[in-house]
Order: structure tokens, then sequence, then C-alpha cells
């Protein structure tokens, strides 16, 4: 019973450490133009955000908030504060799809917005229009992490080729953020798979012509089990949709 109560802390810590933390001064910009084509694909691998169901409320991380790529995913609550001139009322939730790359060339109150150490968020200029006008092109801001909502469930883009399994994974709810991923072979144990850039994990076990399961974990501690999500007559590029984090 002792076990189980600190069990029951440490997940609720964990959760608190995500969620809990209020709200955070940052500045943000926009990009990617009106129709936010310039937004599709980016540093998370995503690709096309409009079929993976993120439209156009994403947005590019500063490194200060990239995490070197274990950020992707992850959903935000973001307000324009103290300056009215520019502010419109409200709140909006984004994805973080991308990174907003440092210009050391500029100083980082004019032109280097992401630079380290600053927090800073380039949304999609749909998704900035929401919360600051147009004009303004970079306005004060506070934000906090918040869960991901999401419709259906967690999905696996299985690339790459023999030998070579690289998945894709899309569509997390909860935290969003992936911080561990298994897969497991209908002829093979659980095996570890490892982040090659954004959102795509690798193996190197030859899996072909077995049923796949996944196993995910996100950075609140939830672990999602999806049991032979890809049949056995699975291809390379096809996509397949597991459960998704409760």
């Amino acid at each position: 019973m002792a076990f189980l109560g600190l069990l029951l802390l440490g997940i609720l810590s964990l959760v608190s450490s995500v969620y809990g933390q209020g709200w955070t001064d940052a500045h943000a910009t926009f990009y990617g133009g009106g129709d936010a084509s310039g937004t599709m694909g980016g540093a998370c691998g995503y690709g096309n955000l409009y079929s993976e169901g993120y439209g156009t409320n994403t947005a590019a991380l500063s490194t200060a908030l990239f995490n070197n790529g274990m950020s992707c995913g992850a959903c935000f609550e973001i307000k324009c504060v103290n300056d009215p001139r520019w502010c419109r009322p409200g709140s909006i939730f984004v994805t973080a799809t991308n990174f907003c790359p440092p210009n050391n060339a500029l100083p980082n109150n004019a032109g280097g917005w992401c630079n380290p150490p600053q927090q800073h968020f380039d949304l999609s200029q749909p998704v900035f229009e929401q919360i600051a006008q147009y004009k303004a092109g970079i306005v004060p801001v506070s934000y906090r992490r918040v869960p991901c909502s999401r419709k259906g469930g967690i999905r696996f883009t299985i690339n790459g080729h023999s030998y070579f399994n690289l998945v894709l994974i899309t569509n997390v709810g909860g935290a969003g953020d992936v911080r561990a991923v298994s897969i497991k072979g209908s002829r093979t144990d659980w095996q570890p798979m490892s982040r090659n850039w954004g959102q795509n994990w690798q193996n190197n076990r030859y899996l072909n012509g077995q049923s796949l399961s996944f196993k995910v974990t996100t950075s609140d501690g939830h672990t999602v089990v999806s049991n032979n999500v890809a049949p056995a007559g699975w291809s390379f590029g096809q996509t397949f949709s597991g459960l998704q984090v409760p």
C-alpha cells in the first residue's frame, strides 16, 4: 500500500512538472505566410501539418524551448500581454512542430529573437493574428504547457527499409512530446527504438512480415501500448493508428 502511494505521488509530481508551472514570459513572431504553407515540413518531421491534424495552430520553438527536438508535439497556451497597441484578447493553443534557429549575427532584441537563452515562439501567421495585429511583427506573450487534445489514436508511419525501421510518431495526446518508444514484432521481444530526429524513431531489426506493436511513453510518464497495430503484410510508407494517451 505504501509502495502504491509512493508510485502515485511520483506520477503526480511528474505531471505537475509538465503542466503545473504557471505562466512564463516570452515573445512571439510569425512565419509561413497567410495560408501557413511555409510552415509545412519542419524540424519535427511531421511533413504536411494539415493531413497530420495539426493545421495552422503550430509554432517553431527557440533553442531554449526546442530541447534538441524532444519538445516536438508538446502543446502550449499563449496569450499576448503588456502591449495594448498590438495585443488582441484571448489565447491560442499551439503544437510545437518546428525549430526557430538562432541568428547570432543579430542582437537578441533586434532580429535574433530565437537566440539562446531566449524563450520565443515563431507562430504560423494565421494563429499569430488571433492574438496580435499583423503589423506588430513581434509581441510580448505569456505561455504555459497544456495537455494536447487529439482526435483518434497515435499514428505510426513506417518509413525506411529492411533492417532500418524509421517510424514517425504523430497525433500524440496528453503531454504530446514522446520520450521513449519500443517496437515488437510478432516473432520478437520488445526492442527499444532510438530517436533519429524530430519524432522519427528508428530500430535496426528485421521486422518484415511480422505484425508490429508499439509502446510509447510521453514526458509526463504515461505509457501507451498499441498491440498488433500493423498487420503482418504492412509495407514501408504506410500509416497505422493505435491507442491514444488517456
